[in-house]
């Protein structure tokens, strides 16, 4: 029997109250399948940092090294100015554990409003692959002259070959497992970045030619992909791109499958401590309010232990959760729709964790 060591992160605002149904829906699908887990909590977040000034510890960074993996809930405090936070806890964890893949499912579950016209479940379902540690994110530059009118301000997009070679490794893999049309599109702007992504592309047809002759290539600019992403999102199969423009197509993949409270991430190292999160943020104002949605933070979960090896407890949730939304129970997303429609973030954590348990 596997046994694992997770650390929570629940975080501020309604994080706490949305990993509680994540964690309940994680025990449901252990006690099916038969894995075990070990579970520290850490207060990592803005409390944590208005008390004592940290954001995270050299002493707390290392007792995570030793995790298997780490489930966060949120960051991000209206008492904190932005930046302190996600620059101190969120982005020191992706580089000090070298998380370079960022992973991002794009699925419509039934039930779910879609702003994109006449598109289904069946439309919308493919996957980006974002490089996570490199390029304009890593901080490279300079401001002179601050505050004057001749000032300047640089910020340097790099990459190695090495990084984008594991970016590009990590993502025909995927694309190879996923099994679905076999196909990887490489997003980039090799008519205006002509450095940076002729080297991306180069490397994505080498690697291709070498190693993966069994899987379709396709290339488009980063407009052109947010034009289909909204057009023709059932192009797609799996994405793959550099840091920046990751970060952009992933937040508009979220809205395209119904919004920011049904979106999880992934930030992995094959290698290491890989951590596993909702992308909606904390929402602070609906705090114990008891009405925020906790199916992405579920969801993170499923994604956590598929990458753990869970497969089988992993295909359990998420079979979960397209249950739960298929029943039409649930009459919207937003939270006014949650408490309209008669359940609770609690109701639905345990709705969720009954269907696993059932099964």
């Amino acid at each position: 029997m596997a046994k694992y060591r997770i650390a929570a992160l629940p975080g501020d605002g309604t994080g706490p109250e949305v990993l509680v149904e994540g964690l309940k829906v994680l025990e449901a699908a252990a006690k099916k399948t038969a894995f075990t887990y070990d579970l520290e909590t850490y207060d990592l977040g803005g409390d944590r940092y208005l008390r004592t000034g940290e954001t995270l510890p050299d002493s707390v960074l290392e007792e995570l090294r030793s995790f298997d993996a780490i489930y966060l809930a949120a960051i991000g405090h209206p008492d904190v100015q932005p930046g302190i936070l996600e620059r101190g806890i969120l982005l020191k964890i992706r580089f000090e554990f070298d998380q370079y893949i960022n992973l991002r499912p794009v699925k419509l579950y039934p039930n779910v409003y879609t702003p994109i016209k006449d598109k289904t479940e069946a439309d919308i379902d493919f996957v980006v692959v974002r490089e996570n540690c490199g390029g304009l994110y890593r901080g490279k530059g300079a401001a002179h002259d601050k505050g004057t009118h001749d000032e300047v301000a640089t910020q340097e997009m790099i990459y190695s070959r090495g990084e984008v070679d594991r970016c590009l490794s990590y993502a025909f893999e995927y694309t190879k497992r996923r099994n679905k049309t076999n196909t990887l599109t490489l997003c980039g702007k090799t008519n205006v970045l002509t450095h940076v992504y002729e080297l991306w592309e180069r490397a994505f047809h080498e690697m291709g030619d070498r190693r993966y002759r069994d899987i379709k290539r396709e290339y488009a600019h980063v407009d052109a992909i947010c034009m289909w992403m909204v057009k023709n999102p059932e192009w797609f199969d799996v994405i793959v791109t550099g840091n920046m423009f990751g970060d952009i197509i992933t937040d508009l993949g979220a809205m395209v499958q119904g919004g920011m409270g049904l979106a999880a991430g992934a930030n992995i190292n094959p290698k290491s401590t890989s951590m596993f999160e909702p992308i909606g943020g904390s929402a602070p104002k609906y705090t114990g309010q008891g009405t925020i949605n906790p199916i992405a933070c579920i969801a993170a979960g499923q994604m956590m232990l598929d990458h753990l090896g869970e497969e089988v407890a992993a295909e359990l949730v998420e079979d979960a959760i397209i249950k739960f939304l298929a029943s039409g129970k649930l009459k919207g997303m937003s939270p006014a729709e949650i408490k309209a429609s008669g359940f609770s973030t609690a109701k639905i954590g345990d709705a969720v964790a009954e269907i696993v348990a059932s099964a």
